[in-house]
């Protein structure tokens, strides 16, 4: 079997005893991100998996984009991120 090169590890233990991989990471060509491929990308970050400039250019997200992920899960967790409740978390 074929490995790829990647910088940094394969695979990343969670908090919760999951094994996350790049393969878990959305495709590089997404355009429409919902909550959940948000949150698979902050955390990916947060646990070293991928770093914050490999991901701003796999994803041609802007920095402020991403940092606007990463404030909302910090502030009210995984759930800020679905498109309704940003509204809602943007206001208090």
């Amino acid at each position: 079997m074929y490995l790829k090169k990647v910088n940094g590890p394969r695979a990343v233990t969670l908090p919760d005893g999951t094994v996350m991989t790049h393969a878990d990471l959305p495709d590089p060509s997404t355009r429409r991100w919902v909550a959940s491929r948000k949150a698979k990308v902050v955390r990916a970050i947060a646990h070293k998996l991928l770093t914050r400039e490999e991901a701003l250019k796999r994803y041609a997200l802007s920095e402020e984009e991403l940092d606007a992920w990463h404030v909302a899960v910090e502030q009210h967790g995984e759930a800020a991120l679905k498109a309704t409740t940003i509204q809602r978390y943007r206001q208090s």
